[in-house]
Order: structure tokens, then sequence, then C-alpha cells
């Protein structure tokens, strides 16, 4: 007994799927292996803290800039700590500041966790205004209860918002 429909016509159908079918999960599989090195992952620090991304990897970490952490160098380095609820990570950056970084603020920094488990920046990004914050921090900081979307500044360790569930930011 053959596997094979027995119309002609569907025999063709299938020879020409049975062609076309690994031609398409060739071009897939190329297509997901050459973006395979542009995607960023995002990480809050508790979430690198869980996921330790590979050394040199490049990946997105966001948070806020914790209050005193900010520390310039003559050199032009700066050293600060992102921060969210429950975990921070230090952070060293070559270069300018955006203008609206301060302590205390949302930002993302793009870079690689080095050796030592310190993030080096390659850039530094800071929200533009007190009810932006990227669509990836939001998220994570809902997730951990630190949002608040009223606009009122969060401060670690304070209790959540009464009636609501939420706390932070």
């Amino acid at each position: 007994m053959s596997l094979l429909p027995k119309s002609p016509k569907a025999r063709r159908r299938l020879t020409l799927v049975a062609a076309i079918a690994p031609v398409l999960a060739l071009a897939v599989g190329l297509t997901l292996w050459g973006l395979g090195d542009s995607v960023s992952f995002f990480y809050t620090p508790s979430q690198a803290a869980q996921a330790h991304p590979p050394v040199g990897r490049s990946v997105q970490l966001g948070g806020l800039v914790a209050k005193g952490s900010v520390v310039k160098h003559p050199d032009g380095a700066v050293e600060f700590t992102v921060q969210d609820q429950h975990a921070v990570d230090k952070v060293v950056f070559q270069g300018d500041l955006p203008d609206l970084f301060r302590e205390g603020q949302g930002v993302v920094a793009v870079g690689a966790f080095r050796q030592d488990g310190v993030f080096e920046a390659k850039r530094v990004l800071a929200k533009h205004d007190e009810r932006y914050m990227p669509r990836e921090v939001a998220k994570a900081l809902k997730a951990q209860g630190e949002w608040r979307g009223d606009g009122a500044k969060a401060s670690y360790g304070e209790p959540a918002a009464a009636g609501t569930g939420q706390g932070g930011i």
C-alpha cells in the first residue's frame, strides 16, 4: 500500500509542498540566525541577577539611578548605581550623560556586563519628562509592584499606594 494519494492532482500538490517546506524552513532558520546578534535583551537589576546574562553580551539595563550613587571622574568616566526594589547594579560609562540624567530618575543603559559583574554602558538614555518611561521599564516595574501611574516619585522601602496594591514610581 502506497502512502501517496491516488489522485495525480493531489500528488502534485504534495510534491510541491514537500519541495517548498525545506526551502522555507532554511530561509526562516537563516533569518533567525542572522538576527541573533542584533537582539538586545532588556533587564532590570533583579532580572539580570536571576538571568546571569553572558559576559560581553549586549543588553539593556533599566531602573532608577540610586540617590547618592553618581560619581564623576576627571577623565570623563561616570559611575552610578541602577536599582529596582530588589537589586542594584553598578554601571560605568565613559562619555557625556544626557541632560535629563539625575539621581532618582529612570534610566536605560545599553552595554554589557563585565567579568567582575559591573555593567559597562556604551549609551545611557534618560526619560524625557515625568510621565514617560520606556515600555519595558514600566512593565518590569509594574510586575514588581513599583509602578505608580500618578507621576509621584518612588521611594524604595515605602509601602504600596493604599488600595491599589502598587507602589513606586
